[in-house]
């Protein structure tokens, strides 16, 4: 019986395969494959098996994806020592990533999410641009100057790949986040700077994305997703007492000015049970203080499990504000939430980013007031303090309501700290629009403050409808205006806060000097105070220093419009702080 000749010639294609991958495992495969037809049946069966055992135990697909991408040739192994192989089914086989982060709080979790999927995958991480095998930038679309900072990146990581391809070290690159998606195009073919474009939907994806650049392809995934929220996914967090978890991912708003919708996609939330189980580890790891997160965060609704169903109390939106969509039935709400995170740890503060004015009932506010670890500082973007350019902005809200609503949070929440975000210059806007923002910055009086000139995004509603007809020149000068306005009033707010004392998490040395330490207080301003000694908190007559991590509280004793100083007078707990700085407080005031 004569053995099919197709048979020998792919066995034998195989075996030069084996040798040009491996010199030392190669013999074993060739002899293997030097088959006879004059051999009896059983003995070709045998071999035959043999030959099966062999192949599951050698070299597989991404081995040989590997090796052909590489052409230095393998080095020879030393006499009697057999070199480590790297685990099986890891098709990052020890490369390494580097990661650089662009913009808002979201995309430092989605880098913590994108690192988790590439550990699994065999990948490690560097902090040296010169180890990297792989760098990845996650990356930011709402404004042209952070899409503007990447452009001028990616350009010198090019010049860097080619000097490292001439040295025979490759080396590619990736762009995640919300420029993926909006510009893959441009990235892939039109400048062909990057090898690898993965949307925020797709970071599941990246480890198989990567395997095709390793191979000679320029590979992307952008679509976005009505389920993704990565809630089997535990994101691998950076050192630290800070942490953020993401509840929710994408916005429902369609505000005319705003590209997230378009590179983030439609709203959906992780299930509860799934940020508990994220606070509570990071709680176990002695982190202090947790941000949860989200596009527009106290939206909140996890309809995960059939049995969550919410009350007509919270359906409720803030007085005097609308949707641009009909109101969601059903779903565990916000308020559920921020509760059952707060119970997780008395002593690990809960703050949340970013929020929409339009979601703060009335059983928000009490649940922040009454949770001591909630800290007492709200977010709340204005945008412009024009009705009609609200309007034209899509907000669903007027400058009456808005300010309804900051009464409502002051009264409920005495002595709160609240930051806003302001555009300038946005479609059609008037010098007296512009005065009415400047009004709104006096009368609020905000402790923090984001603002910027506007810059028109593709696929956004004033992209399509409006036109972006204020000058750049006059964007500049309004921007500046409210600048100056802003840090007047700032300045205001944060003087009341002299003489009072403080409860601060410790973040570290302050920037500017070893000799000082800086930390947050409850209203995330910065406070900065000299490095010292404290009585311990367990025994009163022994000194310790003050470290990252530590409450303090301070005593304040000067403010500008960006923070606060003052001289640390003790180490506390979260719990234990509370009633001391009341107390200390009172006397303050009664002197």
């Amino acid at each position: 019986m004569k053995l099919d000749m197709k048979l020998v010639s792919g066995l034998r294609l195989f075996a030069f395969s084996v040798q040009t991958y491996s010199p030392r495992t190669a013999p074993r495969y060739r002899s293997l494959c030097s088959v006879s037809s004059k051999d009896p049946g059983e003995k070709r069966e045998k071999r035959a098996r043999r030959f099966e055992a062999q192949l599951s135990s050698g070299p597989d697909l991404h081995d040989f994806i590997r090796a052909s991408s590489n052409k230095t040739p393998p080095k020879e192994p030393q006499a009697g020592h057999e070199e480590p192989r790297p685990p099986r089914g890891s098709p990052g086989n020890e490369r390494r990533v580097y990661f650089e982060t662009y913009g808002c709080q979201m995309n430092v979790n989605d880098t913590e999410i994108a690192w988790s999927v590439l550990q699994k995958g065999g990948y490690l991480r560097t902090s040296d641009l010169s180890e990297a095998d792989v760098v990845l930038l996650v990356t930011c679309s709402v404004r042209e100057k952070a899409e503007q900072t990447i452009w001028n990146r990616l350009k010198q990581l090019t010049a860097l790949k080619k000097k490292r391809l001439k040295a025979n070290s490759h080396m590619k690159i990736g762009i995640l986040g919300c420029m993926a998606e909006r510009l893959k195009t441009e990235l892939l073919e039109k400048e062909k700077l990057v090898d690898v474009v993965a949307g925020p939907d797709a970071y599941r994806d990246l480890p198989r994305l990567l395997t095709l650049a390793h191979g000679g392809q320029r590979a992307s995934n952008v679509l976005l997703s009505l389920e993704e929220t990565y809630a089997d996914v535990m994101p691998v967090h950076s050192t630290g007492h800070s942490a953020f978890v993401s509840i929710m991912r994408g916005c429902d708003n369609m505000c005319s000015f705003c590209v997230v919708p378009f590179t983030r996609g439609r709203e959906r939330s992780r299930p509860l049970s799934s940020i508990l189980e994220e606070v509570r580890m990071l709680s176990d790891q002695g982190v202090k203080e947790v941000t949860l997160l989200g596009q527009n965060v106290n939206s909140y609704r996890d309809i995960s499990e059939a049995q969550f169903s919410i009350s007509e109390v919270g359906l409720r939106l803030s007085r005097g504000f609308s949707t641009m969509y009909r109101a969601k039935q059903g779903g565990l709400r916000f308020a559920e939430l921020l509760d059952r995170v707060s119970l997780v740890d008395p002593d690990m503060r809960i703050r949340f980013t970013s929020p929409h004015p339009k979601d703060f009932p009335d059983e928000v506010l009490h649940l922040i007031q009454e949770r001591k670890n909630i800290c007492k500082q709200i977010h709340l973007p204005a945008q412009s303090g024009s009705s009609r350019v609200l309007q034209t902005m899509r907000r669903g809200y007027t400058r009456e309501a808005y300010l309804e609503l900051v009464e409502n949070i002051r009264k409920i929440i005495p002595g709160v700290s609240l930051s806003s975000d302001f555009i300038t210059g946005f479609c059609g806007e008037t010098e007296e629009d512009h005065h009415q923002t400047l009004s709104l910055l006096r009368e609020v009086g905000y402790n923090i403050g984001f603002l910027f000139a506007y810059s028109m995004r593709k696929k956004t509603h004033a992209y399509h409808r409006l036109q972006d007809d204020v000058p750049a020149e006059v964007k500049q000068r309004r921007l500046e205006e409210l600048i100056s306005v802003f840090r007047e009033e700032a300045a205001k707010v944060n003087a009341t806060l002299v003489g009072s004392t403080q409860l601060v998490l410790v973040e570290g040395e302050s920037k500017r000097s070893s000799q000082e330490l800086c930390g947050r207080n409850d209203g995330n301003l910065k406070v900065i105070f000299p490095k010292k000694d404290l009585p311990s908190q367990t025994m009163v007559t022994s000194m310790v220093p003050i470290e990252a991590g530590d409450y303090v509280l301070v005593k304040i004793t000067s403010a500008n419009s960006q923070s606060l100083r003052g001289e640390a007078v003790g180490h506390t707990s979260l719990s234990y702080s509370r009633r001391t700085e009341e107390l200390l407080n009172e006397q303050a005031a009664a002197c």
